[in-house]
């Protein structure tokens, strides 16, 4: 605040007293949001809560001094001043700003008079701004300095935020409020609607997002049960199945030809395997491995015969599944080749292995029904 400035407030010279005691107690400032920063994170991260950023700043002696110029005679002092400390979390989700703001509760002391939920502040038929914003100081006994009991005695703000209101409100404060004119009708009713269109965005991401996880716990619940035909084959539910370790019984059997070692190794390159046979439900893979698991042992038995390997990989069992399954459709080496580069990718050996598999099975039963 310069000379001119503080002449000009006359016998009002509070405005000019807090900036000098800002400049003297900004170090203060300084060290208070490193802690609550610190805080911040440390607990976020601690209760599993997934963000998009968490952002700190302090504000510069010329906004301070734009501020008390503004709103000449309203402060009397420096504490009155809640937002010099300012901190932001931004969620990707809507229902994570709750989770965040529950957070902050427990960890600081909350000033609930002077905190504000901008997102109950709107008409029914009104869009804007968007952000929780909380007034808090710093508990004792959470961190505590007796040469320095300002850092308990300052309040300070702390935003939550979805990263659609954070664009939103970046916007409407590049857009309004720092051009310094009234911003034609056409523009407000424009960004009017793209707030409400960014609302919108924000309620049906995290409804999205609850359905995925409400579908996952159902699936969860379903292959607990052994209900396998109410689920269907993806990506999620293919992950479930595997975790009950459905090819371990025929995989242990195999195993115990040479009494050979398992050497574990994933199994989820299997589901596009699946999809090409055309199965739709776990309750498919059920079957198959119910119908064909003596088969593929068959199978599995006279490739290892006469050998010595004392080490098996966990996949032998279900790709011994997925070969009788090929033949059993009537399939040759051409069907075991493109089976097999469905599983691995494009390889010489495919077809070698192909000829080898189809060999072998020649010599077993239900090639010769």
């Amino acid at each position: 605040m310069d000379a001119k400035k503080e002449q000009g407030y006359g016998n009002l010279r509070k405005e000019f007293e807090i900036m000098e005691e800002y400049r003297e107690q900004r170090p203060v400032y300084e060290r208070l949001l490193e802690i609550v920063k610190r805080e911040l994170s440390e607990n976020i991260a601690k209760n599993k809560i997934y963000i998009n950023a968490i952002e700190a700043r302090l504000k510069t002696e010329e906004s301070l001094s734009d501020k008390l110029e503004r709103k000449l005679g309203k402060y009397n002092a420096l504490m009155d001043l809640t937002d010099i400390l300012g901190v932001r979390v931004i969620t990707f989700y809507s229902d994570e700003v709750d989770k965040v703001a529950a957070l902050v509760g427990t960890v600081f002391d909350i000033d609930w008079d002077n905190s504000i939920d901008k997102r109950k502040m709107h008409e029914i038929h009104s869009f804007g701004y968007n952000s929780l914003h909380y007034i808090c100081r710093l508990p004792a006994r959470l961190f505590h300095d007796p040469e320095c009991p300002q850092l308990n005695e300052i309040r300070f703000e702390v935003q939550m935020r979805t990263a659609l209101q954070h664009v939103w409100a970046t916007l409407n404060h590049d857009t309004g409020y720092k051009s310094g004119f009234e911003v034609p009708r056409e523009y407000l009713r424009n960004m009017n609607r793209l707030a409400g269109m960014l609302e919108l965005a924000d309620e049906q991401f995290s409804a999205i997002r609850t359905g995925i996880n409400d579908y996952r716990r159902q699936v969860q619940s379903l292959v607990s049960s052994g209900c396998f035909d109410e689920v269907n084959l993806d990506g999620d539910s293919f992950g479930n199945y595997l975790e009950i370790r459905p090819f371990d019984a025929l995989t242990k059997r195999i195993a115990a030809i040479n009494q050979a070692e398992i050497h574990e190794t994933s199994l989820s390159r299997f589901l596009r395997v699946f999809v090409m046979f055309g199965f739709k439900t776990l309750g498919d893979i059920e079957r198959m491995i119910k119908e064909d698991s003596d088969d593929a042992y068959q199978l599995a038995a006279f490739q290892l015969a006469n050998t010595e390997f004392d080490i098996i990989n966990s996949s032998l069992g279900v790709l011994s599944l997925c070969s009788v399954h090929v033949l059993k459709q009537g399939g040759g080496v051409l069907e075991l080749t493109r089976f097999l580069e469905m599983l691995n990718g494009m390889s010489v050996n495919n077809t070698h292995w192909a000829k080898r598999l189809y060999g072998v099975a020649q010599n077993l039963p239900f090639m010769k029904k």
